[in-house]
C-alpha cells in the first residue's frame, strides 16, 4: 500500500486537547486518520486528503488535496446553516447529521471547540452531556 498523507501533528494535538477535555472520550486511530469517540460513537474525525484519496472524502470536500478534513455531527438549524455556508464546510453523504470542514491555516480554534462540543453533545448520553460546560447563547 502506498504511503498515505498524515494530518499535521500540531492539528491532531489541538483537536486532542479539545476532545479529551470532554467526559469519557477516547482517541483512536481510524481506518484513516484519527477519531475521537464517546462510548461507541465517533463525534470527531480528522484525516488528510491527498491525490484524491480517500475518494469519498475528496468528493465530499471537493478537493483532491492536499487538505486536512475534519468531520463531526450536527443537528437542527445549525446543521442546515453549516450545510448552506459552503467552503470551508461541506456535507458528506454517508450520514444525514455529518458535517465536514476543510481546515485551513486560518482555522478558528474557538469555533472548532464549539462545533466539536456540540457534536459530542449530539451523541453522548444525557448523563455525560450534563457534565459539559457549554457556552450560553
Amino acid at each position: 500500500m502506498p504511503d498515505r498523507a498524515e494530518v499535521a501533528p500540531e492539528i491532531v494535538a489541538s483537536l486532542r486537547s479539545i476532545c479529551l477535555g470532554l467526559p469519557d472520550v477516547r482517541q483512536e486511530e481510524a481506518w484513516v486518520g484519527t477519531r475521537w469517540r464517546v462510548r461507541t460513537k465517533t463525534f470527531a474525525h480528522v484525516l488528510a486528503i491527498a491525490d484524491g484519496w480517500p475518494p469519498a472524502y475528496a468528493r465530499a470536500a471537493s478537493t483532491d488535496g492536499p487538505a486536512t478534513a475534519l468531520t463531526f455531527r450536527s443537528r437542527g438549524p445549525e446543521l442546515e446553516a453549516l450545510g448552506a455556508v459552503g467552503p470551508p464546510f461541506f456535507r458528506p453523504v454517508w450520514h444525514p447529521e455529518a458535517v465536514g470542514m476543510v481546515l485551513t491555516d486560518e482555522v478558528d480554534w474557538d469555533e472548532i471547540a464549539e462545533l466539536l462540543t456540540e457534536s459530542y453533545c449530539t451523541l453522548a448520553p444525557p448523563s455525560l452531556v450534563s457534565r459539559v460546560d457549554r457556552p450560553s447563547g
